[in-house]
């Protein structure tokens, strides 16, 4: 797997969000013009800011649109065609949503369960980033 490209909004509010919410570390970088316009199936004029991000074997890009502005809405449910979300293990369930809160993220309470795994329980909890984005939140507890 190469990455996984994610639209956003206002650009600065979710690099904050995705490195000091979640700890992806910042890669390489790009503006992105008119010559890749017809592969970001845009028309020209086109300004585009392009940020990989990484933790661990995940790759993220955050396409942060200048010209032509970022438009339509995040999934709100897992039954929309494409992708629906992007699932992190974390260790402190708990600290890890006050510290997504602190930056934008709204918890989707009735997504809040636990179940039991082989040794121990898994405890989910699905959150939105800043732009509506899910994001599943795991955290897994062994006897």
């Amino acid at each position: 797997m190469s990455h996984i490209g994610i639209c956003v909004a206002d650009f600065e509010r979710s690099l904050r969000f995705y490195t000091e919410g979640l700890g992806f570390e910042r890669a390489e970088a790009w503006t992105i013009g008119d010559s890749l316009a017809q592969l970001a199936e845009v028309p020209p004029p086109m300004n585009c800011r392009s940020q990989m991000l990484v933790k661990g074997p995940m790759k993220l890009e955050l396409l942060g649109w200048r010209n032509p502005k970022a438009e339509g809405s995040a999934s709100t449910t897992r039954r929309q065609i494409g992708f629906t979300h992007l699932s992190v293990f974390v260790d402190d369930l708990a600290a890890v949503e006050a510290r997504l809160v602190a930056l934008g993220a709204t918890p989707i309470e009735h997504t809040r369960t636990h179940f039991p795994i082989p040794d121990g329980e898994s405890y989910v909890l699905f959150i939105a980033d800043p732009d509506g984005i899910r994001i599943e939140l795991m955290q897994e507890t062994r006897d």
